[in-house]
Parts: structure tokens; sequence; C-alpha cells
């Protein structure tokens, strides 16, 4: 079986992106592993899959390169719209979001965050807003989930964080049943700061949309950041701003690199 594929980024955080609105496949672990593989699949951080939707214009799942199916993507939602060529409403596992097409990318309507312990998820309740816990150099991060888990340290510097090292036992501990995904952020002025993630299931990423949103709204929920800011991660910039109805809105580039098609036969 050949299957067509789309290879799109969002600041520079790639996917494989399959639409299966005309060509159905069914997409276990041990494929989206292969297929996002480097050096013997196509490559990607995570692999998404677009098909029809019950009760909106389609419906989107995600696998990270780890072969875990998760719940939400930032920056794979700013690409359907490019991918369709139209403004848009997406069923994901984490809700119906609204994006809306723009120049060189689009905006997503990414809804309201949420704090509380159990809707991370946290093994046991604990003050999100300044957890009392720490790995290393890291602690008292905030905790959110924007659709996925996150959590969000703020920092004098991001490029003195090991985060390759720490970011991983982070993912793992214990007191995040669901793991976690983990952004160090460092606030130039209330408009303006700066991010970098270590992804549940993908590891460092150039780019994470959830985890731009969940940084903006613990800055928010801080004290620290206005209603609308620049963020600059390693890929490039997103622009976050949070409207009246406390819906975080997220805009930023999404680029149709090229189609490809694979020989699936090797990876059955």
């Amino acid at each position: 079986m050949r299957m067509q594929f789309h290879k799109m980024h969002g600041l520079g955080n790639d996917f494989v992106v399959i639409d299966a609105r005309e060509q159905a496949i069914a997409i276990e672990p041990a494929l989206a592993r292969a297929l996002a593989d480097r050096r013997t699949g196509i490559g990607c951080d995570q692999l998404i899959l677009i098909d029809k939707g019950a009760s909106t214009d389609v419906k989107m799942r995600i696998w990270n390169n780890d072969g875990s199916e998760v719940e939400a993507c930032g920056n794979a939602t700013r690409c359907v719209p490019v991918l369709l060529g139209r403004d848009c409403t997406i069923e994901t596992a984490a809700g119906v979001l609204t994006a809306t097409l723009a120049e060189g990318g689009s905006t997503v309507d990414m809804g309201v965050p949420r704090f509380d312990w159990d809707a991370i998820p946290l093994a046991y309740p604990m003050d999100t807003l300044l957890m009392p816990v720490g790995w290393g150099e890291l602690d008292h991060p905030a905790a959110i989930n924007v659709g996925n888990p996150h959590l969000v340290f703020f920092v004098p510097d991001v490029d003195a964080v090991a985060l390759d090292t720490l970011g991983p036992e982070i993912e793992h501990d214990p007191l995040f049943p669901a793991r976690i995904n983990v952004n160090i952020a460092t606030i130039f002025d209330p408009s303006h700061l700066r991010m970098r993630t270590w992804e549940r299931g993908a590891g460092l990423t150039r780019a994470c949309g959830t985890g731009a949103c969940a940084t903006f709204a613990a800055g928010r929920r801080l004290g620290r950041l206005a209603h609308k800011v620049r963020l600059d991660l390693p890929g490039g910039s997103l622009h976050l701003e949070e409207g009246a109805d406390g819906h975080l809105l997220m805009s930023g580039p999404a680029i149709d690199v090229f189609t490809g098609d694979i020989d699936l036969a090797p990876y059955a």
C-alpha cells in the first residue's frame, strides 16, 4: 500500500500529515514511530492524521515520534487551515478548536487554560501556580492544561538550563501520571519573552504551540505578562493574546513544505 503525505512545519516543529478523508489508514504506535524516524522513515516530531469530523470540518489525531498518541498540538493545529486552504473547525481529543487562515500561517483559538490539579493531572492535590517541588536548578513551576499537560518554569536565562537532561527526568516523574511537557521561559518585559520546551514523547523541539500557550497563561496568572505578547522560540516567534472571554489566541507561521508518497509495506 502506498500512502500520500504532506511534510509541514510550524516554526521548525515538523509533521508528517496524512489526509485520511479520501484514503483511510489505521495508525498504530509502531507505524507512527517508523514513519517519524529521521533515518529510516520520513522524519518528524509528530505524525498527524486528518479525517472527516462528525460535526466539524475535520478531525485531527496526533502521535509523538515515540508512538504515543496525544491530545493536542498547537503548531500542527495551525497547519490544518493551511492544508485545507480555508478557515475551519477541528475536532481533537482536547475539544473543538477554530482556526483562521492568515498570511503565512493561521490563528487558532486554543480555548481556556485549566489550572486545577486533577485537570493537569497531578498524582495528588497541590497548588498549581507555584508548586512546592523542584528538580535540580528548576523549582516552583506552574502547571497548566491547554489541551495537554504542561509545566512552566520562569528562569533568568533559558540557554543556561540543561533541559536535555532535566526534561526527561521531569517528564517521567511519578507526580505526573500522564507524563508532562516541560517549558522554561525568560521574560524580557511584559510583552516579550523567550521559551524552550522538552516535549512529552518527542524531546527537544524547535517550537511548541501548546507550550507557548501554557507559558503565556502562567505568566498572565502570575501578573507578569500583558494580554498580548510576542514569544520567541528556537524556531521563530508566535504572537499570543488573551481575549476578554479568557480564550487564548495563538498566531504564527505554518508551512506546507512538500508532498510525497511512501510504500508502507516495509513498515507493516
